[in-house]
């Protein structure tokens, strides 16, 4: 077995080599990293080998974790060999979880109920893009209103989950990007976060984007993971990470949970219009008024995997998904070209899924076991399928 994670990511970085970017990150030997294109056909029987060899990796969790990361390695590979996958399928194939359809009944109450919340009078998106211009942190004091915010999550995180010696990451502002954050994991327990400011960044969702994107979000699993399962055992499949495989519902799921795995509402609410609404010069009572319809927007939660079912799988025009945009997740423009852009990007078109699904099923397991649930998901390898159980 010991050359099982040799191939893993010897075929990963060929995978890549085809679709740029299922490679999220890298931190293992670079000899092992040789990214260049063979036929497609010879990699889905090198992902069919590698899947059979699997089932004789002796540690149970190893072996669960690697099965289904495979088994999206051999998706990946059918689509390169040009094999005409259902878009249902696809999700199904890539991430090991079932796609979802909104509820339109669902939605429009969560849109009557917006509308008692959110103040003034008017269409629903006109009133939530004035609040949000309130609440916009200029470009150049993001940096500045994020570190007090760094550092209190990384107290908390350390104080009850424990962090691995050496960890780190660096923040960029970036612009021309289909997300608003994103965390590069690049080795060494490093990490880098990039914020994208094409859209205003808001104060009371800034909290969420550190916890999601560091701490104790993707940069805390990535780096617990490596110096836990990579240095310590040696699973030199945990040192790559790959952007269209079912690690990402767990990941996500882990990264949509992580302020609330810290932070409880009450505190969450006392903080932003205290300290921070200070800092920044954000009037509380905004802040308040936001909080509030975002606890409302959660029903509407499944509007972005719905608009990706319509545009992938139903075959609807751009113009009928972007209007759906508009109407469901109250987008601006701007913002609806955004989230458009993002589920016809090849890696995130099956990806949305992941946020909504991981989301909901680590939410499940923190119900279940509170902080321990969530530090075992820092630490061990899961897959949607245990979560599901």
């Amino acid at each position: 077995m010991s050359d099982i994670a040799e191939r893993y990511v010897r075929l990963a970085h060929a995978i890549d080599a085809h679709s740029e970017g299922f490679i999220d990150g890298y931190g293992g030997p670079q000899d092992w990293a040789v990214r260049e294109k063979r036929d497609p056909q010879a990699l889905r029987a090198e992902a069919q080998a590698l899947l059979a060899d699997v089932a004789g990796v002796p540690e149970p969790g190893r072996r669960a974790w690697l099965d289904v990361q495979v088994r999206a390695m051999h998706t990946m590979t059918r689509l390169l060999s040009g094999e005409a996958i259902p878009y249902a399928d696809e999700v199904r194939g890539l991430y090991d979880i079932e796609p979802r359809r909104a509820d339109l009944g669902a939605l429009d109450a969560a849109l009557a109920e917006l509308d008692a919340t959110l103040p003034g009078s008017g269409p629903l998106p006109a009133r939530e893009e004035a609040l949000r211009a309130r609440l916009a942190v200029p470009r150049g004091e993001i940096l500045r209103v994020a570190q007090p915010i760094l550092a209190e999550l990384r107290a908390r995180v350390a104080d009850r989950f424990g962090l691995p010696g050496g960890e780190d990451f660096s923040i960029e502002l970036v612009t021309d990007r289909p997300w608003s954050g994103y965390n590069w994991p690049l080795g060494n327990l490093r990490s880098r976060i990039d914020i994208n400011t094409d859209l205003p960044v808001l104060l009371p969702a800034l909290p969420d984007l550190m916890a999601h994107e560091g701490y104790p979000g993707h940069h805390t699993e990535h780096a617990t993971k490596e110096a836990l399962l990579v240095q310590e055992r040696g699973w030199h499949e945990h040192g790559i990470q790959l952007i269209n495989a079912p690690e990402c519902v767990v990941s996500e799921g882990i990264a949509v949970n992580a302020l609330r795995a810290v932070m409880t509402r009450e505190e969450l609410e006392a903080w932003l219009t205290g300290d921070l609404a200070a800092l920044s010069g954000v009037d509380p009572e905004d802040i308040r008024t936001f909080l509030a319809a975002s606890h409302v927007k959660k029903a509407l939660g499944g509007v972005s995997g719905e608009a990706a079912m319509r545009l992938h799988a139903d075959g609807a025009p751009e113009a009928e998904v972007l209007d759906f945009l508009r109407t469901y997740a109250l987008a601006s423009d701007a913002r609806a070209a955004q989230s458009l852009r993002f589920i016809q990007n090849p890696n995130f078109r099956a990806y949305i899924f992941t946020y909504s699904v991981g989301g909901d099923l680590v939410g499940a397991e923190l119900d279940r076991g509170g902080a321990d649930a969530y530090a075992r998901l820092l630490r061990e390898p899961v897959t949607p399928g245990q979560l599901r159980a």
